[in-house]
């Protein structure tokens, strides 16, 4: 096995405004903040590697919730982070990532926002089935991959900021 990537917390500063920004202002997020999970696998087998909520979810169905997780993840070049629901909640509720896919690359570390890590989902059920999950909860699952390049390219731009940031 490779060691490829690291996981991280972002520092309060950054959680407290992403928070803020997501939810209104809300009652301890001092302790939301230090009773973040960083992202762990269930089992040896296991490709991906759990994200948990720091909030309570629920949701019905047609809704969606940004959820600001805390984390960010320092990765090799040559690799990236996907992020999807997990397997359950997907079969279950037809949770739904907005993006379907999330890709997080490996120079999204160094970005403006410390490379934190937001997920938005949507209960996409089509049986009236609401999604609750607790705080604590994984919610989502990352699976590291590799990529590669052309022999052409000649890409030299940097990244700052997150979803539609190499468009600008």
């Amino acid at each position: 096995m490779n060691n490829i990537a690291k996981f991280e917390k972002i520092s309060f500063n950054q959680f407290e405004k992403d928070i803020i920004d997501a939810f209104g202002k809300i009652d301890n997020i001092e302790a939301m903040y230090d009773n973040l999970k960083l992202p762990e696998r269930a089992t040896v087998g296991s490709a991906g590697y759990d994200f948990c909520t720091p909030v309570d979810i629920k949701l019905k169905p047609g809704e969606n919730i940004k959820i600001p997780t805390g984390i960010r993840s320092k990765i090799d070049d040559g690799w990236f982070l996907s992020i999807f629901p997990r397997s359950g909640l997907g079969f279950k509720y037809r949770l739904q990532l907005d993006n379907t896919v999330g890709i997080i690359d490996a120079d999204y570390y160094n970005s403006s926002n410390e490379g934190h890590i937001m997920i938005k989902i949507t209960n996409d059920s089509k049986q009236e089935k609401v999604v609750e999950v607790e705080t604590g909860k994984g919610f989502a699952q990352g699976i590291f991959m590799p990529f590669g390049i052309t022999v052409d390219d000649k890409v030299s731009a940097k990244r700052d900021g997150g979803f539609g940031s190499t468009q600008k």
